[in-house]
């Protein structure tokens, strides 16, 4: 299910509610229905959708009663700022991923290979201790984007700003322009290439590689764009 799809799902508070009881144990649907104060009946068509969505799992007890548990790991991230807005889901990376070859991540991440009960338990504070401050960092590099996209769309805007010169922008215009020359740093460096990473008609992304042209910011090459 994609990252839309589960914002609309769990917009629902009782859909919450019920993940935050399956966090803490599995349970009947006569316990969700006394904990939650909701009726049977509604508590089984939200387990559906949760099922349906791959959240959630059923499991029949010796006694032949149906138990609800939560079935997989999932992070689900919700970015809003003024230079987008987007949502990505996020599943638990494979085991045999080296997290020391990541380019910025230097964390010591071994654990003890045992089973006793004190080290896995140092282990499991250690992890949600990395957990903190994790998103700390973050929520640091969200705010330096932030910080970043603002001296850019401001050189932009400057840039653009010549009055001898035709097409002079405006601020939607700079910001606009500040995004398509990220996306050619970024390796997209056709107009075809630049308008699907940025999702927006070609000739939107045409017109403002026109005016960076006419303004000197960037230049074309058997039609490869490059920052000037």
């Amino acid at each position: 299910m994609d990252s839309a799809a589960l914002l609309d799902l769990l917009g629902n508070e009782n859909r919450r509610r019920i993940l935050r009881l399956l966090a803490q144990r599995p349970c009947y649907v006569t316990e969700i229905s006394d904990a939650l104060g909701v009726s049977p009946k509604a508590v089984i068509g939200h387990l559906r959708k949760l099922d349906e969505a791959g959240l959630v799992e059923s499991r029949v007890d010796d006694g032949r009663r149906k138990y609800f548990r939560i079935s997989r790991n999932l992070r689900l991230e919700v970015t809003v700022s003024p230079y987008g807005f987007g949502a990505k889901s996020a599943y638990p990376a494979s085991s045999s991923l080296d997290i020391a070859s990541c380019r910025y991540v230097s964390i010591d991440v071994s654990t003890d290979d045992t089973s006793d009960l004190a080290d896995l338990a140092a282990d499991l504070r250690r992890f949600e201790e990395l957990e903190d401050e994790l998103s700390l960092a973050q929520r640091w590099v969200q705010g330096r984007l932030a910080t970043l996209h603002d001296a850019l769309t401001d050189e932009v805007e400057a840039g653009l700003a010549v009055d001898d010169r035709p097409g002079t922008a405006d601020h939607g215009d700079a910001r606009f322009c500040a995004e398509v020359l990220a996306g050619i740093e970024a390796g997209a460096r056709t107009a075809d290439k630049l308008a699907e990473r940025l999702g927006v008609p070609l000739p939107v992304v045409e017109d403002a590689l026109d005016l960076l042209m006419t303004h000197g910011l960037v230049s074309r090459e058997n039609g490869r764009w490059t920052v000037e």
